[in-house]
C-alpha cells in the first residue's frame, strides 16, 4: 500500500517500529517537502516488503561501489524519476535514510547519500569512513548527512 507523505501534518505510518520514528518522520517530511518545492512530485513511500527490485537494486549499489551491506531493515522505499534524475530511497527501522541519486545524462552527478535521524547513532557499515555535516530542519530537528559519488554503471 503506497502512501503519500504529508510535509504539513507529520506521520510515523509505516515507521513505527523504529526506535526514533518520531525524528525518521521528521526527515522522510523532510524529503517530501523537498521534491513538492524543487519539483512538484508528490513523494510517496511503499513498504520495503513490497518493493524488492527497489530493495535489490540500492543494496546492488551499495554492494558494488563500496561493499556496504546494512544490519537494520528496511521499512519503507520509493523510487521514481524527475526531469533526468532518477532517485531511489530507503528508509531504515535504526533511523537511517538512504538515497540514490543517478542523473540519466551526466555520470558525474550519480551519488548515494545517507542522513542520520536525530537521536540514532552512526551505523557501524558507516563507521570511520564517512564524515557527517550537520543541517538544521523545522521538520526534522538535527540531520546528520554524508553521500559518495557513485563510480559505476547501473
Amino acid at each position: 500500500m503506497s502512501y503519500v507523505v504529508d510535509f504539513k501534518q507529520v506521520s510515523t505510518v509505516g515507521l513505527e517500529s523504529s526506535p526514533v520514528a518520531e525524528a525518521l518522520a521528521g526527515l522522510r517530511a523532510n524529503e517530501a517537502r523537498y521534491f513538492m518545492n524543487k519539483y512538484k512530485h508528490a513523494f510517496t513511500v511503499v513498504p520495503a516488503s513490497e518493493s524488492p527490485s527497489t530493495l535489490d537494486y540500492v543494496n546492488h549499489i551499495l554492494k558494488e561501489e563500496r561493499e556496504i551491506v546494512f544490519a537494520a531493515k528496511p521499512l519503507e522505499t520509493s523510487r521514481f524519476q524527475v526531469e533526468n534524475i532518477k532517485f531511489a530511497y530507503v528508509f531504515y527501522e535504526d533511523g537511517l535514510a538512504l538515497n540514490v541519486m543517478y542523473t540519466i545524462d551526466n555520470p558525474k552527478k550519480r551519488a548515494v547519500g545517507f542522513k542520520l535521524s536525530e537521536g540514532m547513532e552512526i551505523p557501524k557499515e558507516l563507521e570511520g569512513t564517512f564524515k557527517f555535516a550537520r543541517q538544521k530542519s523545522k521538520l526534522a530537528g538535527t540531520i546528520r548527512g554524508s553521500f559518495f559519488v557513485i563510480k559505476g554503471e547501473y
